[in-house]
């Protein structure tokens, strides 16, 4: 599944995302909506990690998704 889809369907899908990343808060998931760079800078703050294995990770979540 594209961003786009994920963002118009972030209601949805941000349950799933805070499975996935359990420190994300519910503030973070409405910050986010969606946007796959704002919930890479989030994840990569919260889980301590690089730039690229965040975007991995969100990469990742999408095709579970798809």
């Amino acid at each position: 599944m594209n961003w786009e889809q994920i963002e118009g369907k972030w209601s949805q899908y941000k349950g799933k995302a805070q499975q996935k990343w359990g420190k994300l808060t519910d503030d973070d998931l409405d910050v986010v909506k969606g946007n796959q760079k704002e919930l890479s800078g989030r994840i990569q703050e919260l889980y301590g990690i690089s730039k690229d294995e965040a975007d991995k990770q969100t990469s990742d979540f999408s095709r579970e998704l798809g």
